[in-house]
């Protein structure tokens, strides 16, 4: 899960930002030279390979043009930067779309459902034999206004408790592990690679898991809407080299052993430790990631992280409603505001990847 703390501040940069963006997408089609960036986190790594192994060279060379990824150290600075114009395609989640790009007038078109987090991210509290209830008036230390602070809030719905049973406080994602060392701290909220780590510390209790929501928390990767417009090539190149990707890292032979080797060692870890981040990260295939984009649960998805943003503040000042966003659907139907659609969700390129017609 990744850090959003800075949405607020973001957000007022996004008027001035806004104007460059046309001009912006306009040249990275004419030149076919297009920019993906992403940064460290399981369910970003397949890009980090794509790269380094030529994969994205082979597919873009295919459609006669040129893809840059880029690693970007920290998270949110990547999407502020595809918010900028810097680049064309960003790896983030759906509720940091919603209220970065989308809420700063950024039209997207989310061509891939990359994962969902299955037990990556955890709620955490000091002792054994703890459940959410024991939560109830303690302060829970987290990346505020983040994807973990709606985990959260959905968690204790799910306990019949609101955040309005709990206080607040944020922490950085570095010090996740080392806050339950201090007295103070007595709860977090934490992601990968801090969750496996205490997974294994026995003076610790998960009180929830990820995967207690499947499919809520969805890690996607959005494509300028402009830009896709001028060059759907984008789009295939794209997609062909992230399920190809995926299909290696999925086997145990040599070669899926040194592609999850090599974004272990990038992500700072060994091939074992990464390998337990991957088995709480639900890769989607391409029909399984085209089927949920247009299945029955994502109008309930989008519904629940519109209103969690709404109630934070998160959608910007305009914002009247958690409407105020439109967001349109895979089969066209538009949720929200038809007049400011800024997200759309595209299953006709994880369509192709299914069907090897890329």
């Amino acid at each position: 899960m990744r850090s959003s703390i800075f949405h607020r501040a973001t957000l007022a940069l996004f008027a001035s930002l806004v104007a460059g963006l046309s001009f912006a997408g306009s040249a990275a089609a004419a030149d076919k030279t297009f920019k993906l960036a992403w940064a460290l986190y399981p369910g970003y790594m397949p890009w980090a390979y794509a790269e380094q192994s030529g994969i994205m060279d082979k597919w873009a060379e295919k459609y006669g043009i040129d893809v840059e990824i880029v690693q970007i150290n920290d998270y949110i600075e990547s999407i502020n930067q595809y918010t900028a114009g810097e680049y064309d395609a960003v790896a983030n989640t759906v509720m940091d779309t919603l209220t970065l790009p989308a809420a700063g007038g950024v039209d997207s078109t989310s061509i891939i459902l990359g994962d969902y987090t299955d037990g990556n991210d955890a709620i955490f509290i000091k002792g054994q034999g703890k459940t959410m209830a024991d939560l109830k008036g303690k302060t829970v230390y987290l990346v505020q206004y983040s994807v973990s602070h709606y985990m959260l809030a959905l968690a204790l719905q799910k306990a019949g408790m609101s955040l309005d049973d709990i206080k607040t406080a944020n922490i950085a994602d570095a010090d996740f592990v080392a806050a339950l060392q201090t007295p103070e701290v007595e709860a977090v909220v934490t992601w990968n690679p801090a969750t496996v780590q205490l997974y294994d510390d026995p003076s610790v209790t998960a009180v929830f898991k990820s995967s207690e929501v499947p499919g809520e928390i969805q890690d996607i990767l959005i494509v300028k809407t402009e830009v896709l417009a001028e060059t759907p090539e984008l789009g295939k190149v794209l997609a062909g080299a992230w399920y190809e990707v995926l299909d290696i890292m999925k086997k145990d032979d040599e070669q899926g052993i040194e592609a999850r080797t090599y974004m272990a060692e990038l992500s700072g870890t060994d091939l074992a430790d990464f390998d337990r981040q991957v088995a709480t990260t639900y890769f989607y295939g391409p029909a399984e990631g085209a089927e949920a984009y247009a299945g029955e649960t994502m109008p309930g998805i989008i519904d629940s992280t519109t209103g969690f943003a709404f109630s934070q503040g998160l959608l910007g000042p305009t914002a009247k409603d958690k409407g105020y966003v439109g967001v349109e659907l895979a089969d066209g139907t538009i949720v929200g505001d038809e007049s400011n659609v800024k997200l759309r969700f595209d299953t006709s390129y994880m369509e192709a990847a299914a069907k090897g017609e890329l």
